[in-house]
């Protein structure tokens, strides 16, 4: 059973930097891709960062473009976001999600509350 966990959220100022990460277990697919989504209170979910698992190949979303930076460790099976220069529009819960190319099948961790604020 995949099983995705994130850790690193927490409290930051305006300015700020903050690296969560997200451990994945239970699979030994080969075909996915690893994004990071993100939801504010009121606002749909929205796609913040995505990594391939086979070239590296990274994409954001235009409102973290130059301040976030996705990266993957497969030996340990984890992805990274370091979040740096936030802003109080960051404040969200973020969402891990690990999706199959071969299927399209999602899978998604607990979350982790990102609250950017002086």
């Amino acid at each position: 059973q995949v099983q995705l966990v994130e850790s690193g959220g927490g409290l930051v100022q305006p300015g700020g930097s903050l690296r969560l990460s997200c451990a994945a277990s239970g699979f030994i697919y080969m075909s996915y891709v690893m994004n990071w989504y993100r939801q504010a209170p009121g606002k749909e979910r929205e796609l913040v960062a995505t990594i391939t698992r086979t070239n590296g190949r990274t994409d954001y979303g235009e409102s973290v473009k130059g301040r976030f930076t996705i990266s993957r460790d497969n030996a340990k099976n984890t992805v990274y976001l370091q979040m740096n220069s936030l802003k109080p529009e960051d404040t969200a819960v973020y969402y891990c999600n690990l999706r199959r190319l071969d299927t399209g099948i999602d899978y998604w961790g607990q979350g982790t509350q990102v609250t950017v604020s002086s």
